[in-house]
């Protein structure tokens, strides 16, 4: 990036130092230091200030790392997202695998234990759920298209939007037929454990 050479080369032309100026934007002269070698990358607080600083518009300061920036963005978002759903499938496994040995174990230990491992994988049914609604990634194509860290043309995007309504209804009957399924396996331990 370029941001940091621009800090460097503005604080030098106002002939001030990387102290005078980590104390005018509240922050360590080490992290001017990591800004100007590009160790680190300034917040939007700080490229705020930085720009009031050095009498600069903030889209003239940053303007040309703006798709740098995006990009690495993205790729932190996809790296996310790519492991909440390692996350998700080995607790998806884990519950499945795990429902009968822990329907033998005497008591009620191991209806707990698998009512926890439920509950840990509902949870983050629901972080990615609300990381797709964030990135606005419903269909299965937008989902692979956000992975591989590309953009849907405009009739594409509009087609997607088009099933979501219809993918609603699936996931509407997975749902029903995930609890029926979990009711079966809850009413099959219990009478296990009752008889």
């Amino acid at each position: 990036m370029d941001i940091g050479l621009r800090i460097k080369k503005l604080r030098e032309q106002q002939k001030i130092s990387q102290e005078e100026l980590a104390l005018k934007i509240f922050v360590s002269r080490q992290t001017v230091s990591n800004w100007e070698t590009n160790k680190s990358c300034p917040d939007v607080k700080s490229l705020i200030i930085l720009s009031n600083v050095f009498n600069v518009s903030l889209d003239s300061f940053i303007k040309e790392d703006i798709k740098e920036m995006r990009e690495i963005v993205e790729k932190a978002a996809i790296k996310k997202f790519n492991m909440m759903s390692v996350v998700f499938l080995a607790e998806l496994t884990a519950i499945t695998v795990s429902a009968y040995p822990l329907a033998i174990i005497d008591g009620y230990t191991g209806i707990v234990i698998w009512l926890c491992l439920f509950a840990v994988t509902l949870y983050t049914a629901g972080k990615i759920e609300s990381f797709k609604k964030k990135h606005d990634i419903q269909t299965y194509k937008e989902i692979l298209a956000f992975i591989d860290g590309k953009q849907l043309t405009h009739d594409e995007a509009q087609q997607e939007i088009g099933k979501r309504n219809y993918q609603k209804i699936i996931l509407a009957l997975l749902a029903s037929i995930i609890a029926l399924v979990v009711g079966l396996i809850v009413i099959f331990v219990c009478q296990h454990l009752l008889f």
